[in-house]
């Protein structure tokens, strides 16, 4: 129950205080001994709990992932792995697993409507992966999310053609591994907000992702704002933040 219906029936007096107060404890976190799910996340901050799959015992995943569906009818999972699919897959036939991005979701009974617009960006297909997990993200909190994929410079040929679409988004993410050099091409392009996501991708020089992570954070393009080496799902999170300020929706769905 969302923090507003409690506060409305407490105030048309279908509910006492202290009902009210007993919801409110109950629902601020559920107790699981091994974890503590956060089931009053979405009521405070307009979005639910999603699970990091990866490095978690088979038990401990299915019961987080039994206890979520219960409650919402929809799980979001991130990292996870083929056998962590197989395992879930035993339990809600329904599941969907996308082994390029990790991602690993039940959907919702009714389809969840996508609205504004974000561009999910990568220089190489190689980093399609991490741009997965942001875009898929994205998805799942309700942005719409239009996907260019490629566009990196050592053809720049092929982001030149894309410059009108971006200029449509209300915020950018821009996936790059290498050199990292497509956020500031694009910040120097275009007057949207731009997440920078250095990825992994590149030769022993890339230093697994370091190197596009210093090339990002010393950008002199402005407008942009760089996320952890290979964070796809911070980066699809906060566009939908921004997202939603842009439709002037605030924190709320």
């Amino acid at each position: 129950m969302k923090i507003g219906d409690i506060l409305t029936q407490v105030k048309e007096g279908s509910l006492t205080v202290d009902e009210a107060e007993r919801i409110l404890r109950k629902e601020s976190y559920e107790e699981m001994g091994f974890a503590k799910l956060d089931t009053g996340r979405k009521a405070r901050t307009g979005f639910a709990e999603v699970v990091y799959c990866r490095s978690k015992a088979d038990d401990f995943l299915l019961q987080i992932y039994e206890r979520l569906y219960e409650q919402n009818g929809e799980v979001f999972g991130t990292r996870a792995t083929e056998h962590q699919y197989e395992l879930l897959r035993a339990h809600f036939p329904g599941i969907v697993y996308d082994p390029v991005s990790g991602i690993l979701k039940i959907d919702p009974e009714t389809p969840r409507t996508l609205s504004g617009r974000v561009a999910v960006c990568t220089a190489g297909t190689a980093d399609i992966g991490v741009a997965e997990e942001a875009a898929q993200t994205a998805e799942y909190f309700g942005t719409y999310v239009e996907r260019i994929y490629d566009i990196g410079v050592s053809g720049m040929h092929r982001l030149f053609s894309k410059v009108e679409s971006l200029e449509q988004a209300n915020c950018i993410v821009a996936v790059a591994g290498m050199e990292g050099a497509l956020p500031s091409v694009l910040g120097g392009l275009t007057s949207r907000p731009i997440i920078a996501v250095p990825t992994s991708v590149g030769y022993g020089a890339n230093f697994h992702g370091l190197s596009a992570l210093l090339t990002m954070i010393n950008s002199c393009a402005n407008g942009i704002a760089v996320v952890n080496i290979d964070n796809g799902y911070g980066a699809g999170y906060m566009a939908t933040q921004i997202n939603r300020l842009a439709l002037g929706a605030g924190f709320t769905e």
